[in-house]
């Protein structure tokens, strides 16, 4: 195969921006100009996208090696293009929203928009080996942003989050060559669609270590609890963009993993162990939840509050319903949107005032009323607030969850999918107290005489968190598009 996929240009523009702005180009310029060429794109394969024929469309590449079954190829059906629509609109707010940078600011912008090359690239490879790769790609720029101009104890946060996170991407290396090796020998090949097409006739039966490697290794890049401390120190050091971008949209990558490459092949294994990953997915919801109460900084609180989140995801994948499983891929593109409105917000925040301590601030809604109003919107969308993305991806998850078909006999007149639906429902009364403790922490409350002078959010920053908010709200109060695109894809 040699056609060229649109969808490889579109890996390529952000590259190709990186390249530029590297070689002397205006950076903001360059960034700011090939993300909204990027975002523009993506809404124009997805408007083109035929949704009577669903499948794989856009396909082309180059094949690597043909004895190995490797090749660089492309291709993208609904649930791809839902989470293309998310790094494009991310990748514009955070660059729109990135400050003045003082020291090597061609540098700092080129790892931007190496790591939305990296996310692109994830979601529109259909090969597995490349789909790795592209992650991992990812990961590189983001150490040297929080190690360079990260705050707080950066160093160590950027080294915790490369150790996590490297291995991590082991255990996964480990559980996709197991995979492979698996698969007969005439047809093996790390072809996505040739992966699946074996496991539904059949021919593709790996051991249960390979869906526990799997499983450990994206729920690790996931912050599966117990493997998620990496998580909310690395986002509360790493400068604005980064965290919008890692928390929003690269930390989805284990999440469509799991949906895109574990699901259709281990059906029998998730039942098996469904106990298993319910109880740790049980840890994110209560554990960190209550954590996340005890958090006096902002930037901890959103930490925590992304790794608290995730159990949702989980729990929608773990169900195997047509719910719960719309619901789980409606849920990362909604919690991308929200969290990286959030850190946007939170960025803006800390260089206003230089802190983001709850005992430092207060009253802020008096002097920046745009900034409080804003922030308001992101809070109502985190905590799942009817008219917001999250509000149907939760409820989906809810509802199938609850009536799971792999669920095991009644405990107490409940079945443990039941149980755990119970504790995710009473999460959500948890991240309601977080998020507007730190709302009321942040914007009401006596304010410290020192912030009397604090001028409102810029107007960059603003046109960028409106327009992640916009498509919150679009799809919380009519998503049937998006479920009508992502649903297909996770269905047999």
């Amino acid at each position: 195969m040699s056609d060229i996929s649109p969808l490889f240009l579109l890996t390529l523009l952000p590259l190709l921006a990186a390249g530029f702005i590297m070689l002397g180009a205006n950076a903001r310029l360059t960034a700011r100009v090939s993300s909204v060429i990027l975002f523009v794109l993506t809404c124009v394969l997805i408007f083109k996208y035929d949704r009577v024929a669903g499948d794989f469309q856009f396909v082309g590449g180059w094949t690597v090696s043909e004895a190995m079954g490797l090749s660089l190829l492309f291709g993208a059906d609904g649930l791809s293009l839902a989470m293309l629509f998310l790094a494009s609109i991310v990748t514009v707010a955070a660059v729109w929203v990135i400050p003045p940078i003082k020291d090597r600011q061609n540098l700092f912008y080129a790892c931007i928009l190496l790591i939305s090359t990296g996310v692109v690239g994830a979601f529109a490879s259909l090969d597995v080996l490349f789909f790795y790769a592209f992650h991992e790609v990812a990961l590189i720029p983001t150490f040297l942003l929080i190690g360079i101009w990260g705050s707080g104890d950066r160093q160590a946060a950027a080294w915790k989050a490369t150790i996590y996170l490297g291995l991590g991407s082991f255990v996964l290396l480990l559980g996709i060559i197991g995979l492979y090796s698996a698969m007969p020998v005439g047809i093996r090949s790390f072809d996505l669609r040739v992966i699946q097409e074996a496991a539904a006739a059949g021919v593709l039966k790996p051991d249960d270590w390979v869906y526990l490697l799997l499983l450990f290794g994206f729920g690790t890049l996931v912050s599966l609890f117990p493997f998620h401390s990496w998580a909310p120190q690395a986002y509360a050091s790493a400068p604005t963009p980064a965290a919008m971008l890692h928390a929003g949209v690269l930390k989805k990558f284990g999440a469509y993993g799991l949906l895109r490459l574990v699901l259709p092949v281990f059906p029998e294994a998730m039942a098996t162990y469904a106990n298993l990953l319910l109880v740790l997915l049980v840890g994110n919801l209560l554990v960190i939840g209550l954590v996340t109460i005890s958090q006096k900084r902002l930037d901890w609180t959103l930490g925590y509050s992304s790794v608290m989140h995730m159990g949702y995801i989980f729990l929608g994948f773990a169900a195997l319903n047509e719910l719960s499983l719309s619901g789980a891929g409606l849920l990362m593109v909604a919690h991308g949107l929200s969290i990286a409105a959030l850190f946007a917000l939170s960025g803006a925040i800390r260089e206003k005032t230089g802190t983001l301590d709850y005992s430092e601030l207060g009253g802020l809604a008096r002097v920046a009323p745009k900034l409080g109003l804003l922030f308001g919107f992101a809070v109502m969308a985190s905590i799942g607030l009817p008219g917001f993305a999250n509000f149907p991806g939760e409820l989906l998850v809810f509802f199938g969850a609850f009536s799971s078909p792999i669920a095991t006999p009644a405990i107490l007149g409940l079945s443990n999918f039941q149980w755990a639906t119970v504790v995710a429902v009473w999460g959500v009364v948890i991240s309601a107290v977080y998020m507007l403790r730190a709302y009321r922490k942040v914007f009401f409350g006596t304010m410290p005489d020192r912030w009397a002078s604090l001028t409102d959010v810029d107007t960059l920053t603003r046109y960028a968190v409106v327009l992640l908010i916009i498509a919150m709200l679009v799809i919380g109060f009519y998503p049937q598009p998006i479920l009508e695109l992502i649903t297909p894809s996770l269905l047999p």
